[in-house]
């Protein structure tokens, strides 16, 4: 009789450990508490607009890179479509002046050269890391838990023309990056290229997978990419019971044997997966009775990616000429909860993607990002009428301010979104709202918790809080390493099939 195994959550990392699992002969059945596969890698309708919620591009678009061949182990990849953008981001003064950051390395560091000439010996060196990174194969074959000795050897071989490059960004953050620029536009696109807190090795890996192509935007976007991964896990055999969410993790003589549901109802099982949340995992699913002092310094010590705000609009226009990414100051500073202040607006403008959209509209979004989830929770939960006023208060003056500095913004609005923090909570279950687990930083290094907790037999952990990265990269990767996992420890051959 096929080992069972019981996953917990049907997001991107959910779906593949179960797709991996069936291909090597595991009975799975995965559970999961929203009614919609995907996790945060999701998209929501309004008024005929579909506003998503996660993929701004995916890394591994093109078949060159190692992650096309993971993607086409779990989807059909000749089915995607892809958009290569030209620039990663734009960002103005609001003086006239502005400063894109081009996905060509070349007219990168031609034009930073360009608009910085003071940064002349920052820009040179940024674009050599990325020259230098557009070279590197992230080794995505092996589970390091599986490596032999020899494995590490070729690992350190490997690694090794790369290892200045890894030691000089690695654990410098974004904003410290960023501080080092003299010219105030290129600081802030530093800046705003992602979380500032970030490894700045973060960003240089970024611009070189957008610079070779391998980190196109997927029309369509998150949820249909979520659909995708969810019809290979069925077509292979794997089940689903959405709307059943996990109130414990049943634990037998050290051995987890299954899931208790909400509703009461055991399932039983041989292994059990979280592939949810990290800290509802261990704290609440497991009463952190398998937490020892080193699972709990992550979560006491290390910083985790903040929680947003998503103001969503669909317009009945079109965005022609406007960059997709751009960032532009707000003149007057805007309030989003009692401690944190937005100064800059960061919008993307959907033109690329027109399954989005009605016929002759467009969708724009801006995240807004806040460390406080704790404001938006206790507001839904005590006080709904002022939340709720609180997000119109916000997408109206996102709009305002797209309005100010497009035009013909206000007038042809039809549908106006805003996701929160405890929007984020209430779907996913993120601890803090978090979209994407730890930051990797100087505290954190490029650890992530282990896949696995002290004391606790047939049980392991996939997804953005046991591989360091985040992303949907992290959740394929740690997902296809959980599995070689079982299959080693079971004395089985690891073995994938591909589209």
């Amino acid at each position: 009789m096929a080992k069972k195994t019981v996953i917990v959550g049907a997001g991107i990392a959910g779906l593949c450990a179960g797709a991996y699992l069936r291909m090597n002969g595991y009975d799975t059945e995965i559970v999961e508490m929203h009614t919609v596969p995907g996790g945060l890698c999701t998209a929501w309708k309004r008024s005929g607009y579909t506003f998503d919620g996660c993929i701004h591009f995916l890394v591994g678009s093109s078949p060159g890179d190692p992650y096309y061949r993971l993607w086409n182990e779990i989807i059909d990849m000749r089915k995607l479509a892809f958009v290569d953008f030209d620039e990663y981001i734009r960002v103005e003064d609001g003086k006239g002046g502005f400063l894109r950051l081009s996905n060509d390395v070349d007219r990168l560091e031609r034009e930073l050269l360009s608009a910085a000439p003071e940064d002349g010996a920052l820009i040179r060196d940024f674009a050599g890391a990325v020259r230098k990174a557009m070279s590197f194969r992230m080794p995505v074959d092996k589970a390091q838990e599986t490596f032999s000795p020899l494995d590490g050897i070729k690992m350190t071989f490997r690694m090794l023309p790369f290892l200045s490059t890894f030691r000089k960004y690695g654990p410098l953050s974004g904003r410290e990056l960023a501080d080092q620029c003299r010219n105030p536009l290129l600081k802030k696109a530093v800046e705003r290229m992602f979380v500032p807190e970030m490894s700045a090795l973060f960003l240089v890996m970024t611009m070189a997978w957008m610079c070779k192509k391998s980190a196109g935007y997927p029309l369509g976007g998150s949820l249909p990419f979520a659909r995708l991964a969810e019809d290979r896990y069925l077509s292979l055999g794997g089940k689903i019971r959405y709307r059943s969410r996990v109130r414990r993790i049943l634990v037998e003589n050290g051995r987890a044997r299954g899931v208790e549901l909400e509703n009461g109802e055991r399932i039983t099982s041989d292994a059990v997966i979280s592939a949810a949340d990290g800290y509802g995992t261990v704290f609440d699913m497991l009463e952190g009775k398998f937490a020892d002092s080193a699972v709990r310094k992550y979560f006491s010590d290390f910083d985790v990616f903040p929680s947003y705000l998503q103001v969503s609009a669909g317009v009945k226009r079109a965005f022609d000429g406007v960059p997709h990414h751009l960032v532009f100051p707000l003149g007057n500073p805007l309030w989003i909860d009692d401690r944190t202040q937005a100064i800059d607006l960061a919008v993307r403008f959907q033109s690329f993607d027109p399954s989005l959209s009605p016929r002759g509209g467009c969708v724009f979004t801006s995240l807004i990002t806040t460390h406080n989830h704790a404001y938006w929770t206790n507001l839904r939960e005590k006080r709904m009428e002022k939340y709720l006023s609180e997000k119109r208060r916000i997408g109206e003056a996102v709009v305002e301010a797209v309005d100010r500095r497009i035009g013909n913004v206000k007038s042809s609005l039809e549908v106006l979104d805003v996701s929160t923090p405890a929007t984020v909570i209430r779907y996913t279950g993120n601890w803090k709202g978090s979209f994407e687990g730890w930051i990797m930083n100087k505290k954190s290094g490029f650890r992530g918790l282990k896949k696995t907790l002290p004391g606790l037999r047939d049980f392991y952990m996939a997804g953005q809080w046991v591989e360091p990265g985040g992303g949907l990269p992290s959740c394929i990767l740690s997902a296809r390493n959980v599995a070689q996992i079982l299959c080693k420890e079971d004395g089985k051959k690891f073995v994938t099939s591909s589209f």
